[in-house]
């Protein structure tokens, strides 16, 4: 299934950061450090160009550690940029990021100017809750659903910044089919834009295969399930999730799985690897050339 959700004020959002960026000395990108390739918007990459840039790896006591470290050397590597994995929980998180853009910017911090810096990232990565914190006061309204701030806003923070506050910005096509499914796994895109059923099968496979000690645990399984059907229907039998004639209720079990992942109530999960994205885009790749070369045809055979 593929999965899209792009709400109007989204396509506003771009257009207002791409005019702004040219104020700006640095970017702050907020992901999710349990997606941190697909809580990446790729737009606002492009957007960016080679401004300075953080990306913040949030709420990484959901994360698995190994894989939020693998994905930070990942980052900077190839991408050229910093990070910092952080959870709003933590209680020096504040001082930490400070401290890095002060180090970025250090010319615009011995001047009397305040460094302009734009905060940005997907719905539901934690960004209002960053912002909270940075200017220790209630500024950004924040809650579990995606989508929440609308508009831009403009936070003083101390005597150091001015962080330039962007609604969640997700791009119009997810081309690729992984990236739409954790995305919906994470909670970042609204469930009116997907099922239950479909979501929690991608979820049960991966989890099957990379986090099989977590499934037994967490449910008490002698034995684990052959596929993520099974999966789904044994996990059903053992919440008491059942229809008339104690046939399997897939919906109740889907919702119970996926918001027991997204607490973190399994273990700290990932959900992608850096090996994953890179086979991935090879993939897309593919599926563009094809896409392209079957575009041409049309358009040959329109011509003759």
């Amino acid at each position: 299934m593929a999965i899209q959700w792009f709400p109007g004020h989204m396509h506003k959002a771009g257009l207002e950061i791409k005019k702004k960026l040219p104020e700006i000395d640095l970017v702050i990108e907020v992901l999710d450090a349990r997606i941190p390739f697909s809580s990446a918007n790729p737009m606002l990459s492009k957007l960016r160009g080679d401004k300075p840039c953080i990306k913040l790896l949030n709420k990484t006591d959901l994360a698995d550690p190994e894989m939020t470290a693998t994905w930070q050397q990942y980052l900077e590597q190839e991408q050229g940029v910093k990070t910092l994995a952080i959870s709003a929980q933590q209680h020096d998180c504040r001082q930490v990021i400070l401290q890095l853009v002060t180090e970025m910017l250090p010319d615009v911090t011995s001047s009397v100017r305040k460094i302009q810096a734009m905060i940005m990232g997907i719905p539901n990565v934690g960004k209002s809750t960053l912002i909270n914190t940075l200017a220790e006061r209630q500024i950004a309204k924040t809650g579990n659903e995606p989508a929440i701030t609308k508009m831009q806003q403009r936070i003083k923070i101390d005597n150091v910044m001015v962080l330039h506050d962007t609604p969640g910005v997700l791009w119009g096509n997810l081309e690729n089919p992984g990236t739409g499914y954790r995305l919906a796994v994470s909670g970042a895109i609204k469930e009116t834009a997907f099922e239950n059923e479909d979501i929690a099968l991608y979820a049960a496979a991966y989890l099957l295969k990379q986090y099989p000690e977590a499934l037994q645990q967490r449910f008490n399984l002698d034995t684990l399930p052959e596929n993520e059907t099974a999966l789904l229907e044994t996990l059903a039998v053992k919440r008491g999730c059942l229809r008339a004639g104690g046939m399997p209720d897939l919906e109740r079990i889907s919702k119970i799985l996926l918001t027991e992942l997204r607490a973190g109530k399994l273990a700290p999960i990932t959900l992608e690897t850096p090996q994953m994205m890179e086979t991935e885009l090879v993939e897309l790749e593919q599926i563009r050339a094809e896409k392209a070369e079957k575009k041409a045809l049309r358009k040959q055979k329109k011509n003759r």
